[in-house]
């Protein structure tokens, strides 16, 4: 899912010129955002540094690092995912974006991660032959349901979104 939102995140600030030729991305997470970021990144020669913590997957850091990713660990209390942990990640990779040649992808903020997912209303309304009622989608940051049910909506407003 997360690889629709990486490659639309990366190729408009290629685009736009945020993020120039070789350049670094910078972003923080747990894995789910930063492997395909991580993998967007090393298909299109770019640089990737990511903010994580001891408190996610060991195989989540160790994928990113297999595709490239320079991770910087921020040590978590026992393991916990607390507020304090998650400011202390979003500072840092803050911090990072203000190196020159550096792209904040910024998961939460980034208004181009919700465009990743128009395709994929498309999609389903293609293949659905246009007979769609409702949509059910898990939800985490709210990228791929906003930009999904956007597209479905406008075949239909009448569908019905509903966010688990």
């Amino acid at each position: 899912m997360k690889d629709r939102m990486a490659i639309a995140v990366i190729e408009q600030a290629e685009l736009d010129g945020r993020l120039q030729p070789g350049g670094t991305v910078v972003e923080y997470t747990g894995g789910s955002t930063g492997t395909p970021l991580a993998l967007v990144c090393a298909a299109k020669a770019h640089r990737i540094r990511i903010v994580t913590s001891d408190a996610f997957s060991q195989e989540k850091r160790d994928h990113m690092r297999a595709l490239g990713a320079d991770l910087e660990e921020i040590p978590s209390d026992g393991g916990r995912i607390t507020k304090e942990l998650i400011e202390a990640m979003i500072n840092r990779a803050s911090q990072i974006s203000n190196e020159p040649g550096t792209f904040y992808s910024d998961q939460l903020q980034n208004k181009d991660a919700v465009a990743g997912y128009h395709p994929l209303g498309e999609e389903i309304w293609s293949q659905a032959e246009g007979q769609v009622d409702a949509f059910v989608h898990v939800v985490g940051t709210a990228h791929s349901i906003a930009g999904t049910s956007t597209v479905l909506c406008s075949h239909n407003p009448d569908i019905r979104t509903i966010a688990v």
